[in-house]
């Protein structure tokens, strides 16, 4: 049996959607804002990676978000673009539908609260002019593309008689894709999976309508909520690279499309993913915001595939089945990854990132890159997949308007460290010689007197990339003004180097954040 869809065509009965969020969902989290370059890099990966509709952003909310909407509208291909919209927003629907003109193909996603909770302290409405905006908003949104998603907002909490009528007041006026958010995360995997038993069997014209799931994690339910709900019927999955999202996250793209590869026994469900993207894609994704993934992260973490206990060591040596329920290369990890040395050139070096999943690197990009490849392959030993790929991303951000162009410091035990720093603001060299208590201390105290800023460090953490004394530095470096949380990341072999690199880059995010005007209330 098939299934017939305005965007997609056919769908064969085991096909499920993803509809990823991270541009949208995600970015809306605290720290984790990107900007529109840094979108499109991700817009184009997420396409890569086989995601069948992105969530690009929500047009109205500001001239950044429209803008990086109607640029993804415009570049990417392969993937469905879709905007969000509020279903009784005055401009909503329209500046979705402009942003998403130049799309191959667009979706409108737009939605309204439908809890007794919501509707009563939140829209201040009552549940019959709530069904009139639904019937409205649909009827409008139809008038730009005939990929029309309706959403509940709070639907898991929503009375069952009222959301039935909600649904076919939805379908009637044009959503062919419904979707049933537990937007406060509280629900549980049972109450999800008769929710969409409920309605597929209640609402006249389901049928005919595709059911999308979108579940948040405050109870950490957020994945096995989402796989209930495919239990229950759904066909769409909404979820994000990282399970990154407002407070505890949404679920996480990794971990729900590859328990349904790893349990097509129990669900009987396939997805269009190329899972072995799904390593890169998470960590580009931890380069671009600035927030590393815990060791122990199902799928993508360094630990997923690590086994230190000695019986678990034997059993794999053994049989690797014994421990592993999917091979780490099923999911982008290489088991060999030592491969570059201070001899190998820049077509060698441009073939192993082709390799690694990179797009093609403009010439100067790749210049950049090379040279510092070549100042580490000098340096260090061994040179890992794991340090190209860092220091490649880090020199990924030529979109910034501040950059380190030196460093020189002077530290030790019987006087202050002194540090003389040199970066480009906006193409002006600007110098700081500044002492301090040590030398990361002494650096950050250079870079606010080279740069004068506001913002206060929240957090400061160091980790390695790859093993060894020589291995890189993966710092993460906080900054918190006005507010505002941002995360910045850096890479070298010498800490303090990475240091500065994750600090200037945190003041980066900053300054686009200061750029962009403050979005309206989002829907999760």
């Amino acid at each position: 049996m098939t299934f017939q869809h305005p965007s997609f065509g056919n769908m064969a009965d085991d096909r499920v959607i993803i509809f990823d969020t991270t541009l949208r969902d995600g970015e809306q989290s605290p720290g984790f804002s990107m900007n529109i370059e840094e979108k499109l890099r991700m817009a184009h990966a997420l396409s890569g990676l086989g995601v069948d509709v992105i969530e690009a952003g929500f047009p109205v909310a500001s001239e950044g978000d429209f803008e990086s909407v109607r640029r993804i509208a415009e570049e990417v291909r392969g993937s469905v673009i879709c905007g969000l919209a509020r279903s009784g927003g005055r401009r909503d629907i329209e500046a979705a539908g402009d942003a998403l003109k130049k799309a191959e193909r667009s979706r409108i996603h737009n939605f309204i609260s439908t809890s007794p909770l919501h509707m009563k302290y939140k829209l201040r409405m009552e549940p019959e002019t709530v069904l009139e905006i639904i019937a409205s908003g649909n009827q409008k949104a139809r008038q730009y593309t005939d990929d029309v998603e309706w959403s509940a907002e709070d639907g898991s909490r929503t009375d069952p008689d009222f959301l039935c009528r909600c649904v076919e007041v939805a379908i009637r006026n044009g959503a062919n894709t419904i979707n049933i958010p537990d937007t406060v995360g509280f629900a549980t995997p049972e109450e999800m999976r008769a929710i969409f038993k409920m309605l597929m069997e209640r609402v006249p014209g389901a049928d005919k309508v595709i059911f999308s799931a979108h579940n948040h994690n405050d109870l950490g339910l957020g994945v096995a909520n989402t796989l209930a709900s495919v239990e229950g019927g759904a066909r769409q999955i909404e979820c994000t690279i990282n399970g990154i999202g407002e407070r505890a996250g949404n679920a996480a793209l990794e971990e729900i499309v590859m328990a349904l590869r790893t349990r097509h026994d129990q669900y009987n469900r396939v997805t269009g993913i190329e899972t072995t993207k799904l390593l890169s894609m998470s960590r580009m994704l931890a380069t671009i915001t600035g927030f590393d993934v815990q060791p122990n992260k199902a799928i993508v973490g360094r630990n997923a595939f690590a086994h230190e206990s000695g019986i678990h060591q034997d059993g794999i040596l053994k049989n690797a089945a014994t421990y592993e329920i999917m091979t780490p290369e099923s999911v982008g990890w290489n088991k060999t990854s030592l491969v570059m040395g201070k001899h190998s050139g820049r077509a060698a070096f441009r073939d192993k990132l082709a390799s690694m999943g990179y797009p093609v690197l403009e010439e100067e990009a790749l210049n950049a890159a090379f040279a510092r490849f070549k100042d580490l392959a000098d340096r260090k030993k061994v040179v890992f997949d794991d340090d190209i790929r860092e220091l490649v991303d880090d020199e990924s951000r030529d979109h910034d308007r501040i950059h380190l162009v030196s460093l020189e410091l002077t530290a030790g035990t019987k006087e202050s460290a002194r540090v003389k720093l040199e970066i480009s603001v906006d193409g002006a060299i600007q110098y700081a010689a500044v002492s301090g208590n040590g030398p990361v201390d002494a650096a950050f105290r250079a870079i606010g007197e080279a740069f004068p800023h506001t913002a206060t460090l929240a957090l400061f953490s160091v980790a390695n990339v790859t093993e060894g004394t020589d291995a890189q530095a993966r710092t993460t470096v906080r900054l918190l003004e006005n507010g505002k949380l941002v995360d910045g990341q850096g890479a070298d072999s010498d800490t303090v180097v990475s240091a500065v690199r994750a600090y200037i880059h945190a003041l980066n995010k900053l300054l686009t954040k200061r750029e962009r005007t403050e979005p309206e209330a989002l829907v999760s």
